[in-house]
């Protein structure tokens, strides 16, 4: 058998040390989750199984979110009295949480695992590293990012998404100088850096299926990510550590980004690893909430 080496390994990937947040359960299209003191239901299409837990659990629930026939439409339907945001923490960070016109409440639980890893590399590196967080939303990773140590250029076309990463800096305290803030379209200011020769260590994409620039630049995955991703392969240092890729809510499987990510890092000593972020419920069953994909320079030592 040929190329043995070359069939990737799907890794799936948990984030076990959340105090603040606990997925408690899943089932029929919908998903029970303990945001902080809160708990929560939201849909989820990937939970085609029933749930575990009495139906007095889930009527404990402060909000619910109801979907509309419009994709990825609905609103928040409030249960018991909530505040307009509290604060969530993970490990030495700390979020502001709310209900947002989408059924997103400003943080993605399961990519805790992906703060630690860059948190790791960020940290083992005895050199100044600078991180390109493209798509950044409210900026959980920025943060962990910048209280490694790096410089991170943070990059949203969305104000509100930017401004609500703002408050989150403050929360986690990270110094006003970690964080470069950017309102562009990411292709075009990746293409402006290269011009440039602005050049990063690491480089953060968590792309959406579809969305829009500030300037009404439209972006669909499938069409953008390919000359996107060569873009960012194009603005990593001599010294670059890692690429790190989630996709959420595209057919696009970890094999796809495994392929994506070997083939423009071909020239680098490197290696790429993919799979899945999930969290696993108290009932030990994990939920897929995304794909991912990672490569990291070699180092010549052992790394997770």
């Amino acid at each position: 058998m040929k190329n043995v080496d070359m069939i990737p390994v799907v890794n799936l990937l948990t984030s076990p040390a959340w105090e603040d947040y606990r997925l408690l359960d899943s089932g029929n299209g919908r998903k029970l989750e303990q945001f902080g003191p809160y708990r929560l239901i939201r849909p989820e299409a990937e939970a085609v199984w029933s749930p575990m837990m009495d139906e007095s659990e889930w009527q404990k629930a402060s909000a619910e979110f109801i979907p509309s026939a419009e994709e990825n439409g609905g609103h928040w339907k409030v249960l018991k009295k909530l505040p307009e945001s509290w604060k969530i923490r993970y490990r030495d960070l700390t979020f502001k949480a709310m209900l947002s016109n989408s059924k997103q409440l400003g943080i993605f639980p399961e990519q805790a695992c992906h703060w630690d890893w860059v948190t790791e590399r960020i940290r083992s590196r005895k050199e100044p590293v600078k991180v390109l967080n493209l798509f950044g939303y409210t900026g959980a990773i920025s943060m962990a990012c910048g209280a490694a140590g790096a410089k991170v250029t943070h990059l949203d076309a969305s104000k509100k998404a930017v401004a609500w990463a703002k408050e989150n800096q403050a929360l986690c305290r990270v110094p006003l100088d970690r964080i470069r803030w950017i309102l562009d379209d990411a292709l075009k200011f990746v293409q402006r850096e290269a011009r440039r020769g602005s050049l990063y260590e690491g480089v953060i994409l968590d792309p959406p299926k579809f969305g829009r620039g500030p300037k009404g630049e439209v972006w669909e995955f499938y069409k953008g990510f390919p000359a996107l991703l060569e873009a960012c392969a194009g603005v990593l240092s001599e010294k670059a550590d890692f690429m790190l890729v989630t996709a959420y809510a595209v057919k696009a499987s970890s094999v796809t980004l495994y392929n994506a990510l070997s083939e423009v890092n071909r020239k680098r000593n490197g290696s790429v690893s993919v799979g899945e972020v999930c969290n696993r419920d108290d009932h030990g069953r994990m939920l897929s909430m995304a794909v991912y994909g990672r490569w990291m320079a070699n180092t010549g030592e052992e790394r997770k």
